[in-house]
């Protein structure tokens, strides 16, 4: 390692739990990416070893076969991923952060001892149900996939897509339409098994970034859900998807903040062994300026990430989407990602010729950078949130 992390606000606890992390992806998870990147590969066999390894379930306590960490400790186990496998990474967190902590949550005790035992073992794998065809940034508003009530049963109706692990899970948190006049507020959460009557894989998609994390489309074909795989309240499902919302732009921000230490590292040792003109290019103050920009990128976007993590982790459930919490993971979401790409952008041309080679594992780094520009909310989505709490505040301050 190049660069020593500086991490603040990092106790020896905490700093342990981010080593082991290191390793065991270093080990384990760096090796499979670049056939993952070359054949949109999945490794079949990765849940069941990351369940064995106790890598499954960090937030879950240890009751239900979880780790018992913090949101706070989980982000630095992600941050870890990301650096190594930014790919398996972003199923690892859709499994265990969009659906797996969701429905601890917002489960009740039976739905929790149903499922969460065998997500956190790696027998199943999780997603999460929320964008379709026709709804991206509106995706509340104009959601189309309907759930009539039929007894001791749920009718799902319609379709999701751009759903990560949406080709592989076995368990999709899914929303839907319980009360379309209602708009957003007519929305209901559900756990969503696969071998659910009506339920369909769609399109399996490929992607220039992120290859290898499976993301697909699913179809309810008048899916039968039985009524107690409800999750929260009918009608109720707009505080869980909120909540989900506020943690997952942090959760992206540490795979963020990963993918630019790696950058960075990878920068440096090939400014110092490429030679141009008899000398490294690492003596060449252009390239220094880069090294010197992504450097104060990466600690700007850690400081920011670590501390947004505090604040999510004593969100109340059913908490976010409103408020001082809402504005500020929506920030450090817009602010990494930013900031992402403009390391990625000079890490690249450090690289010249040979990073735009495919093969090249900056490459592979600078095309995962864009999903952080759209992911969990668009950049454009991020900043009309923030201003629109900072105008909220002035108002309420100003009556």
């Amino acid at each position: 390692m190049y660069l020593e992390a500086r991490e603040f606000d990092l106790n020896s606890e905490d700093r342990l739990i981010l080593d082991a992390a290191d390793r065991f992806a270093r080990e384990k998870l760096y090796p499979l990416s670049q056939r993952m990147d070359d054949e949109e590969w999945w490794p079949e066999d990765l849940f069941p070893m990351l369940g064995r390894n106790g890598q499954l379930g960090l937030t879950i306590p240890t009751e239900y076969g979880g780790q018992g960490m913090g949101l706070f400790q989980a982000g630095l186990v992600g941050q870890a991923y990301s650096k190594w496998n930014h790919a398996a990474a972003l199923s690892i967190g859709a499994h265990d952060n969009l659906c797996t902590n969701n429905i601890y949550r917002n489960g009740n005790e039976g739905q929790r001892e149903k499922y969460l035992p065998r997500l956190n073992s790696g027998e199943l794998v999780g997603a999460l149900g929320l964008t379709e065809p026709g709804a991206g940034s509106d995706a509340l508003g104009s959601m189309a996939t309907t759930a009539v009530r039929d007894g001791d049963t749920y009718i799902l109706n319609g379709s999701k897509t751009f759903i990560t692990n949406g080709p592989i899970a076995d368990v999709v948190l899914v929303y839907a339409k319980t009360n379309p006049e209602a708009g957003a507020h007519g929305i209901s959460a559900f756990i969503v098994e696969s071998a659910f009557p009506g339920y369909r894989i769609g399109q399996k998609l490929t992607k220039m970034g992120h290859r290898g994390s499976q993301t697909g489309e699913i179809v309810f074909d008048n899916c039968v859900v039985p009524a107690e795989n409800l999750l929260g309240e009918e009608n109720r499902g707009v505080a869980v998807t909120m909540s989900g919302l506020d943690i997952e732009r942090v959760w992206l921000a540490t795979g963020a903040v990963g993918i630019a230490e790696r950058c960075l590292e990878l920068s440096v040792d090939y400014a110092n062994n490429r030679e141009q003109f008899g000398r490294p290019i690492a003596d060449f103050q252009m390239i220094q300026a880069k090294l010197a920009d992504m450097y104060t990128s990466l600690e700007a976007m850690r400081s920011f990430t670590y501390r947004a993590l505090m604040a999510v982790e004593e969100l109340e459930i059913g908490g976010g989407g409103r408020g001082e919490i809402h504005k500020f993971t929506a920030s450090v979401a817009l602010f990494c990602a930013d900031q992402l790409s403009s390391v990625a952008g000079d890490g690249l041309q450090i690289f010249g010729g040979a990073g735009y080679m495919w093969e090249s594992e900056i490459n592979r780094i600078y095309r995962a950078t864009k999903l952080f520009e759209i992911g969990a909310g668009t950049q454009e989505v991020r900043r009309i949130i923030v201003s629109e709490e900072l105008n909220n505040e002035w108002r309420k301050a100003n009556r």
